[in-house]
């Protein structure tokens, strides 16, 4: 019975952003508290209360009163959204119990769906919003009580119902759709199979191919959970069946995985909401994170090529590996190219981002269904993999939808009481507007937050709250935001709270710690790019031709130098003197003087001839990377 209602439901929402990406949203509090509600009933299916337990009759009846409770409420402001919208209203007794209910089930799902650590943060947020008056200090405000947080929350548009929300259940919803169809009709296989041809073959293959095949899953998922849970399932056994140790597979699966969060186009989610605070498009996000995703994956694919040739790691096995010809099939590569062709034609067309993630959906269903008829599959076949994507994308949509709203209700909070000021504030008094110091400060602080928090949710508290301190010292709002969200992103691979580790430690079988040490050691550059974009805006596209290209050059040596001493590259054969050598080229090569950089890249391409070796042996005897 569950089952049935959960696929219906998902049916139901899938069908709502279909049809509202095609035709254009419904105004702004009817289309969030409708999409909301249905998010809401889909997590309490997806995730419901004892199963499995003796008194899973009481987790029914709670389940069902929380549904029902929530559903009223997002009705009520359905069914009100003019009124809210042109007058000011009051807050009643019973808003007050409609706005404690709808918070109650948004986060209830959000701690069965991701754990207590946020459900906590957007508490205290609201505790902090009805008690912060009794604290002295800088962090003490004037007061508000349960009625003005009641407007502020549920009759308006700048509480529950705003623009997180309203991102979540129109251009993030739609994308989340476009990936969830595009891997469960074929694209997934299809991703891995083309990962293991471009990779396999190489040393260290198996490694390599966990990070070109999640670096494609990137492209349509945007989650370093998702992408380990998915990709993990298929890499991580591999390089342990070719003998890699268990928690070294855990760790490049891992790092991978991560850099799914911030390479283009989804990031995350993050790159729609990040438009949305900046006012930018869409395209510039992506655009700006294109060159840094390049630099962190090139120092990946860098630093497993050297320690698989220090460690003799060994190549897939060539019988393990897919032909060509029957990855390249036209059956496999159409509907894939129809989708992103789709997509990416809308966007450049100019259309809205919605209605280019529909173009993508729409000929990504005709090219597979059209294959699916020349090829005879049986119908329930296909049924199956269209239903599977649907529920696939409701999972995806609940954690989406229930994490932006309870984000934008601990962003209305912050906002309300003005603690992001005070603390950006603090942040700059302490530094004393020092660039560097700010930015150390606030990476820090942004590891700390973003720590057993989902990467989009992160992103949205560390930029309410830390990206005002690198802008009042005049960092462009772009740079200080992409800075803030790396470092919230990184928090997946960092200890002690690091989900994408705990994930690639369960499947590897392995300690997380010992996981979360090779994460750290591969990952090492994703904790220096956001400092490169700090020093080089250009990076991100910020000046012409000529600084891009420069900025680009130095960035380039740089991760490449620290992938070396990281990957532990071989020159005179001791590893202090090869690291020292290694250190003092990449240096060079961020000299702001153009000919000692210029020195230095050419220094630094020297000893990658050099330390370029083949392996010695194609099998891992014992040792450990």
């Amino acid at each position: 019975m569950r089952n049935r209602l959960l696929i219906t439901v998902a049916l139901i929402l899938g069908g709502f952003i279909f049809y509202t990406s095609a035709n254009g949203p419904f105004e702004s509090l009817v289309h969030r508290s409708i999409f909301l509600a249905l998010v809401i009933v889909l997590g309490l299916l997806t995730y419901p209360l004892g199963v499995n337990k003796s008194w899973r009759p009481v987790g029914v009846v709670i389940d069902c009163l929380v549904a029902l409770g929530a559903v009223t409420a997002c009705l009520f402001v359905t069914f009100n959204a003019d009124k809210i919208l042109t007058t000011l209203p009051w807050a009643a007794p019973s808003d007050m119990v409609m706005t404690a209910i709808l918070v109650i089930a948004i986060l209830e799902v959000a701690r069965r769906a991701i754990g207590w650590v946020f459900p906590l943060l957007v508490t205290l947020g609201i505790i902090y919003a009805l008690f912060g008056n009794h604290l002295s200090g800088p962090l003490s405000h004037r007061g508000f009580d349960v009625s003005f947080v009641t407007e502020t929350l549920f009759l308006g548009d700048l509480g529950i119902w705003g623009m997180l929300l309203g991102v979540a259940a129109t251009t993030i919803a739609a994308f989340v759709l476009f990936g969830s169809l595009l891997l469960h009709t074929g694209g997934g296989q299809t991703f891995i199979d083309i990962s293991m041809r471009i990779g396999g073959r190489s040393q260290g293959g198996a490694a390599k191919i966990a990070t070109v095949a999640s670096s494609l899953f990137a492209m349509v998922s945007g989650s370093a959970v998702a992408n380990v849970a998915t990709t993990g399932n298929f890499t991580i056994p591999m390089m342990k069946r070719l003998k890699y140790p268990p928690a070294f597979a855990g760790g490049v699966e891992a790092v991978a995985s991560t850099g799914g969060q911030i390479a283009p186009p989804i990031l995350g989610s993050a790159a729609f909401i990040m438009a949305e605070i900046l006012g930018v498009s869409y395209v510039t996000i992506a655009m700006a994170a294109a060159l840094p995703a390049l630099l962190f994956y090139v120092a990946v694919f860098v630093t497993l090529h050297l320690v698989a040739v220090r460690n003799a790691l060994p190549l897939v096995p060539e019988n393990e590996l897919p032909a060509w010809h029957e990855v390249l099939q036209l059956k496999r590569i159409t509907p894939i190219v129809a989708a992103l062709g789709g997509l990416f034609g809308g966007v450049l067309n100019g259309y809205s981002i919605q209605f280019a993630a529909f173009l993508g959906i729409a000929l990504l269903l005709v090219s597979f269904l059209l294959f699916a008829f020349l090829d005879r599959m049986p119908a329930r076949q296909v049924l199956r993999s269209l239903i599977s994507g649907l529920e696939d994308a409701g999972k995806g949509m609940v954690i989406i939808g229930v994490l932006l709203a309870g984000a934008q209700i601990l962003v209305a909070m912050l906002n309300l009481t003005g603690i992001g000021v005070t603390l950006s504030t603090l942040v700059v008094s302490i530094a004393g507007e020092q660039v560097l110091l700010v930015a150390l400060i606030v990476a820090v602080i942004c590891l700390i937050m973003g720590m057993g928090i989902p990467t989009t949710a992160a992103y949205v508290l560390v930029a309410a709250v830390l990206a005002p301190a690198l802008t009042r010292i005049g960092v462009e709002p772009l740079v200080a935001h992409l800075f803030v969200f790396y470092f919230a992103t990184i928090s997946v691979i960092t200890p002690p709270v690091c989900i994408a580790v705990f994930v690639a430690a369960g499947i590897a079988q392995a300690s997380w710690i010992k996981v979360a040490g090779h994460a750290i050691r591969l990952g090492a550059t994703t904790y220096i790019i956001p400092f490169l974009i700090l020093a080089y805006p250009a990076l991100i596209g910020l000046g012409d031709a000529w600084d891009i290209t420069l900025a680009a050059a130095r960035a380039m040596a740089f991760v490449l130098a620290f992938a070396g001493i990281i990957g532990g590259a071989r020159l005179l054969g001791n590893r202090w003197v090869d690291s020292g050598l290694f250190a003092a080229v990449g240096l060079l090569t961020l000299v702001p003087n153009i000919p000692l950089s210029l020195i230095g890249i050419s220094s630094l391409i020297g000893l990658y001839i050099w330390a370029w070796k083949p392996a010695k042996s194609i099998a891992l005897q014992g040792v450990k990377p």
